[in-house]
Order: structure tokens, then sequence, then C-alpha cells
């Protein structure tokens, strides 16, 4: 940080500041640090000290009131050289990971009914707004196609990817095929293809499939799809999102045009998701878990709509996919807490997506 190293003293006070103002949503004076917290400091010397805080920019006095309540830059400090992060406690430990694991042990499961679930639990947990988003796929690893027939001029193709991820697109065609010989080509696809990452496939498909002796014409046709089949799904189909009744019952928005503001933000689904997916590298600290959490706080947004909220995000790990969970609430939320939820939904995300055969 550019700015100056606090004093212990400094460091106690905001800290105290900040913990206040999550539980109770109202400015924290001097008196009320002295009277509920044992520093061995008057007042007089509490009330210099918050004054001093004020000063550089670290709290600030709402309107008229006795109290002060945390900047943006004070809760930067706070997330970068004061908090602690614990491990979570065990009774949500272990809600988080019964019901990952339970939506991932049913054989029809899909990756996006483990997802969903987990953005379900996570906004529950956390009570705030929960953002999960499935893994990019340009790394996943190709498993194998079928293609059905929906008429005789529609065909619907299914990539199974590794780790439960499923992709479908319909295809108009301008042939009339038979299931045998779409058979006959989904067997050389399978054969060239499956074990290559979408990617690879991509930039190689027109070779690996050079010599082909199964229908030409449908051949070409796959090759000539190859950009939009063997694709990256589209950001908003990778986007799961809960927690919206938690998020909209804080404090922060109980007046009309914040909430209107708020679920305006919330149904612009594909903002919501490059928040998460694009969170800036320079924010970075490390969860207990190892994960990179960032914290983007306030103004730190790149949008302008989510300047009144917090965005705290990790990635999570499918093989060599990566993909993105996060919690968006209201600066005073508690950052220990969602941090925690976070490195441990990410554990179980990574754990439950990777270990399905």
């Amino acid at each position: 940080m550019d700015a100056r190293e606090l004093s212990l003293r400094e460091r106690q006070v905001l800290g105290i500041v900040i913990q206040s103002y999550v539980v109770t949503a109202a400015p924290i004076g001097s008196k009320y640090i002295a009277q509920h917290y044992n520093l061995g400091l008057s007042d007089a010397t509490i009330r210099k000290v918050m004054a001093d805080l004020e000063g550089e920019g670290y709290i600030s006095q709402p309107h008229t009131s006795a109290g002060r309540i945390p900047t943006d830059k004070g809760y930067r400090y706070y997330v970068d050289l004061i908090m602690t992060v614990q491990s979570l406690d065990e009774k949500e430990k272990k809600r988080i990971s019964e019901d990952i694991s339970q939506s991932g042990s049913d054989r029809k499961a899909t990756s996006s009914d483990v997802l969903f679930s987990a953005a379900k639990v996570l906004g529950s947990v956390s009570k705030q707004l929960s953002v999960v988003l499935s893994p990019a796929l340009s790394n996943a690893i190709f498993e194998k196609l079928d293609m059905v027939l929906l008429s005789s001029t529609r065909m619907m193709v299914i990539l199974s990817i590794q780790s439960l991820f499923v992709k479908t697109i319909v295809m108009e065609l301008d042939m009339e095929l038979s299931r045998q010989r779409v058979d006959e080509v989904v067997d050389v696809l399978n054969q060239r293809l499956s074990g290559l990452t979408l990617a690879e496939i991509r930039r190689s498909i027109n070779r690996r499939l050079s010599g082909c002796v199964c229908d030409l014409a449908l051949t070409n046709l796959i090759v000539r799809s190859a950009g939009t089949l063997f694709d990256e799904s589209p950001i908003l189909e990778r986007l799961y999102i809960s927690g919206t009744e938690y998020i909209v019952d804080q404090p922060e928005f109980k007046q009309p045009e914040k909430v209107r503001e708020l679920i305006t933000m919330i149904e612009d689904k594909f903002s919501v998701a490059k928040l998460v997916e694009y969170s800036g590298p320079s924010l970075e600290l490390v969860g207990p878990s190892g994960q990179d959490i960032t914290i983007s706080i306030g103004k730190e947004n790149s949008e302008r709509q989510p300047e009144d909220l917090t965005i705290v995000s990790t990635p999570y790990y499918v093989g060599n996919m990566v993909g993105k969970i996060g919690i968006l609430g209201p600066k005073r939320m508690d950052y220990e807490h969602a941090v925690r939820v976070l490195n441990y939904m990410a554990d179980c995300l990574s754990s439950t997506l990777s270990d399905v055969n």
C-alpha cells in the first residue's frame, strides 16, 4: 500500500470500527469502543485515534452522527493488513460438503446440478448474493461425441467433456442423413479426437480427419463447424446465481431506489458474470487453503453499478480447467467469513467435480 503503516493502536481501533460496523450497521463512536473493548485507552485517547484515522481517509463521519464508519480505504487496509482468516466452522463445512457431494453422487447428475447446488448453499451460508461460473472449456478434455437426429434436416450434437461437463448444440443440415451415416462419422470422431482438449481439436481437426472414408458431406460440416462445436460456452450459459433474497434484506438496501439499483444490476447477468470472472489480479490475497482470494471493494470494481458493493471471489480447479465462485454483498460484509466460505467451497467443488469418473 502507498499509505504509511498504521500504529498498533490505530490498527486496533480501525479493526474494531470495521468489525462493529459489520454487526451493527450503525456508526461507531469512541464511547462505544471504550465501553465494549478492553484496550486500556480512555475515551479521549480513542477519539484522538479516530480523528487521525478520519484525517487519513480510513473512516468517515456520516451526516451529523457522532460515530464513524469505514471508507473503501479503511476496508482495503483491513483486508490486506489486519484481517486474519481461520478455518470454517465445522457445522458449515458439513452443510456445504453434504450438499455438493450429494448433488454429484447421483448417477444422472451433470455439472449443472453440482454448480446449481453450490450456488444455492453458498448464498444460504454467506447470506449474500452468490455467483458460480462453470470452467472455461478450452483446456477441457474431450471424451466423446454423439449425434441425435431431430428430423431429416436437424441434428443435436452432444459433447461429453471430463467431469460431468456436457455441451449441446442443435445444427441445421442442408442434407438428409440416415442413422447409419451418422454413426459412422461419430465413431471416427471419437476415435480420432478423444483425449484432446477442445482448443487442440479446433486447431487440428482438419488434419486429424483427413483421409476419413466415412460420409464426406457430414465430416466436412463438422470440420466447418468446429469453431462453434468445440468453442467455449457463452458466459451466460456458465453462470449460476443465488441468494438475491439475502442481499436485498441488508440495511444498505432498505431505500427503494437502492433496491431498484441492486435488482437492475443483478438482472444484468452478463455484467455480474464479468465482475466475478475478470476481477483484478492486483487485489489478491492467499487464503488458508492456498487459493487466490480476490477482494474488490466499492469503487475498485470496474463497473459503476457495484460501487457500493464488495466482490469476493476465488478460482476452483477441475483437472486443467478453471472456474470461479464469488460472493457479492455490501461493503459492510463479514470479510473473514466470506473468505472462509469461499475457500472451503472451492475445495469441495474441485474435489467433487474432479473425482467424477
